[in-house]
Formats: structure tokens, C-alpha cells, sequence
């Protein structure tokens, strides 16, 4: 029976023709089951309810306060299940006012940050496929062009040991937008892990979104991030980020 499972194992993902080790201490029919190649092993990839292969919507710019009775609005909207979520309030930038000038609003931005962490051998993947293939692990992501500051967005993702601390690989991510001319599209990036090392357990992934508030509560959404395990070795990408 446990042949079983290895041999569909084997003919659904061609682990042996890619080299991939297949020991038969592996619980086979748990690997079948999780199927932890070639899918997003993110929870909730898109927390906003949009997707990139629509232009992201339009805010609405009304230049008018909320209501009396209504709060002001200082948090995003959307589901965020599955991901861990922080507030940064950062200070106001008082830096291109001339002394004496008496402003009304300044806008107050923050930086809101999403979090997961993936444990890889709870998605179905084993230690001598983690220590000695090494499988090419590819990060995605998309974020809104809002153009509320030349810096709107950060990636940081770790690949992490076995205490869930100790990281082994790393990659960061820190555009500088252009705000010369208008533009309001969605932004790839994407990276991918190879020849990292042996140890790798977890992956930590986090973005940082910038929103924005100055009468009106403005944000950046973020979109589609995937974390895909592929049944093949590569050499070394760069990363990228496009439109």
C-alpha cells in the first residue's frame, strides 16, 4: 500500500525524473494528500478581494471629513484571515515647511504589515528534500502603484530553521516609486530561492503597505502573494518587479 502511494507520488509531480529523493520512510499517501508542489501554500493570497488581472479600483477623493458621527477611518478594509496584521504610525514630515507657515492637514502615513509563516513539513515536504534537493521555492507578489509616497511597499521573506528563528537565506525588497507622472497599475515582484542550504523549515513571509491619512483615509493593496514549491532545481534567479 505505502508503494502505492510513493509510485502516484511519483507519477503525479515526476519526482524521480527530476531527481527528487523518495525514502521510504516518507509517508507517501500524507504527501499525496497535502500536495504540496506546484500550489500557493499562503493562506488568503488576497486579502483586498481583487486580483492583478483587473486594474485596481480607483479611490474615491471626495476632499471632504467623514461625518460627525462617524469615525474616522484608520484601518484598511478586507478580510485578512490567515494573516498576522500590525500598524506603524509614522511621524509627521514637517521637513518642506518654511518657518512660520501654518498648515492645516499634513497627511499621516503608516505602514500596515501582513505576515505568514509557512511550516513546509506540516504542507508535506520532507527533510532529505529539503536538505539535499533543495527545491526551488518562487515568491510572488503584486502591489498597488497608489502614489501616495515614493515608498508604498516592502518585502522581507526568510527561510527559517528548524526552531523557526534562526535564518538561513533572505530576501528584501524596497522600490522607490516615481511620482512624476501618473500611474496606476499593479506591480509585480517575485524572487526565487535556490542552492540555499540544508536546514530549511519555515517560511516567513512579509509585506509592509503604506496608507495614508489626511482628511480621508487613502491605502495600498496588495495582491495575488504566492509561495510555490517547484519539483525542480535551478541556478540562481534575480529577482524582479515589473508592471
Amino acid at each position: 500500500m505505502a508503494a502505492d502511494w510513493k509510485q502516484k507520488c511519483d507519477s503525479q509531480w515526476q519526482l524521480g525524473a527530476h531527481g527528487v529523493p523518495m525514502p521510504a520512510s516518507v509517508d507517501w499517501k500524507s504527501v499525496f494528500e497535502k500536495k504540496p508542489f506546484e500550489r500557493n501554500l499562503l493562506q488568503n493570497p488576497s486579502p483586498y478581494g481583487v486580483n492583478h488581472t483587473v486594474p485596481p479600483p480607483e479611490p474615491p477623493r471626495s476632499g471632504m471629513p467623514p461625518p460627525p458621527n462617524q469615525p474616522p477611518q484608520f484601518e484598511p478594509d478586507g478580510n485578512f484571515s490567515g494573516w498576522k496584521s500590525s500598524t506603524e504610525v509614522l511621524p509627521h514630515d514637517t521637513s518642506g515647511i518654511p518657518p512660520g507657515v501654518v498648515v492645516c492637514h499634513l497627511p499621516q502615513y503608516r505602514w500596515f504589515s501582513l505576515e505568514q509563516c509557512v511550516d513546509l513539513k506540516a504542507e508535506g515536504l520532507w527533510d532529505q528534500l529539503l536538505d539535499d534537493f533543495q527545491p526551488e521555492i518562487i515568491i510572488e507578489d503584486w502591489y498597488e502603484e497608489s502614489q501616495l509616497h515614493k515608498s508604498i511597499y516592502q518585502l522581507d521573506v526568510k527561510l527559517l530553521g528548524a526552531d523557526g528563528k534562526t535564518v538561513i537565506k533572505q530576501h528584501t525588497y524596497n522600490p522607490q516609486e516615481n511620482l512624476e507622472c501618473y500611474s496606476h497599475t499593479w506591480k509585480k515582484v517575485s524572487h526565487a530561492f535556490s542552492k540555499y542550504g540544508s536546514g530549511v523549515r519555515y517560511i516567513h513571509f512579509l509585506h509592509r503597505l503604506k496608507n495614508q491619512f489626511m482628511v480621508e483615509f487613502f491605502n495600498t493593496k496588495v495582491t495575488d502573494s504566492s509561495i510555490i514549491i517547484k519539483t525542480s532545481k535551478a541556478s540562481v534567479k534575480k529577482s524582479q518587479s515589473k508592471k
